[in-house]
């Protein structure tokens, strides 16, 4: 019997404790219930053989994945990286050479500037490699975790076999509301641009003139100090836009969830811009002479009408977000109804 014991003892130390003597207890009588009157050595080992290995046999108790990223989401998980490593280095590198090339470089310094380019490069590269694996597998080992979408408890059991009946718990989805991974690429890609010019604005946005061979940059459009005092609302507004993209990923079609999710993004988007767009300071006061002389309106012309202008301009995109998405899950809400009364 001390098989079964030291048995028993391997499979006790991975159960949660809440529950751990009734499980324990479980296990011993359906051993005891699968041995003869007078069991030898080998009985024991032939029974517990056919449990298994204690390890496997505790995992299936448990009430959380034993595992970092499991088959549901590792093929998405996967995806992820490979959708959003790309961007991310390349934003990184668009910045850095908008960082370094952008204005007048003396002849004698372009040699040094290629090298210190070239090595910050690789650096940014690698570094930016690290942060999306690690913060996209934090995110997947959570969303592991939490279970997103799982309805019920029984259907969280790793211990229950699927059968033909969950189909029934499945619901079609209508070609016209999948969600492509192309546009959810590009949904992280526009993310990954707008966020990148918005911390970079005064290096990236502003006046540009050919003097002589050469693309100088001016001045600036944007007062930086002004943008960064902004930034737990675009940070907000940024890590709310890639949530969407994610649950979009995660789903595969238009859903009840995604569409308010995607006005309440846009509204919160709408609300911060407006905000931002309407600060006295935003536009650098070099940038409005510049438009004033060049187009001999005055200064106050020049702010405010840029300003409104903009805001519009974003305004009438969001709401058109807004109405898409409400069009898009409306698509097909018949035919998926057909398809569950098919199924049942």
């Amino acid at each position: 019997m001390k098989w079964i014991d030291v048995y028993l003892q391997e499979v006790e130390r991975r159960l949660p404790e809440k529950n751990r003597e009734d499980i324990l207890l479980e296990i011993r009588s359906t051993i005891e219930d699968m041995l003869p009157e007078n069991p030898s050595e080998e009985d024991v080992k032939g029974v517990l053989q056919g449990l298994g290995d204690p390890v496997k046999l505790a995992h299936g108790y448990s009430e959380k994945p034993m595992h970092l990223i499991g088959p549901r989401y590792y093929d998405t998980y996967i995806s992820l990286i490979k959708m959003i490593l790309p961007i991310a280095i390349t934003i990184s590198l668009i910045t850095l050479v908008a960082e370094n090339i952008l204005g007048t470089v003396e002849e004698g310094n372009v040699i040094t500037m290629i090298l210190a380019i070239v090595g910050e490069g690789v650096w940014r590269v690698i570094s930016v490699g690290m942060q999306v694996f690690f913060w996209v597998t934090i995110i997947f080992a959570l969303i592991e975790r939490v279970d997103i979408g799982i309805e019920d408890e029984e259907r969280r059991s790793p211990r229950k076999k699927w059968t033909p009946t969950d189909l029934k718990k499945v619901a079609r989805a209508p070609r016209r509301r999948s969600i492509s991974q192309w546009e959810v690429y590009g949904a992280f890609l526009w993310t990954a641009i707008w966020g990148t010019v918005y911390f970079h604005a005064d290096q990236l946005l502003g006046i540009y003139e050919n003097q002589g061979e050469e693309l100088t940059f001016i001045t600036p459009a944007l007062n930086q100090e002004v943008l960064l005092s902004y930034w737990p609302g675009v940070v907000l507004v940024i890590g709310l836009e890639i949530a969407l993209a994610l649950y979009k990923l995660l789903k595969g079609e238009w859903s009840k969830g995604i569409m308010w999710f995607n006005t309440i993004q846009e509204g919160v988007s709408i609300g911060i811009f407006v905000w931002i767009i309407t600060d006295e300071k935003l536009f650098a006061s070099s940038f409005i002479n510049y438009i004033s002389d060049l187009f001999q309106w005055n200064s106050a012309q020049v702010e405010n009408g840029l300003a409104w202008r903009i805001a519009a301009i974003f305004i009438i995109f969001s709401l058109w977000n807004i109405i898409d998405g409400f069009i898009k899950y409306k698509r097909g809400v018949k035919k998926t109804k057909l398809n569950h009364e098919f199924v049942k």
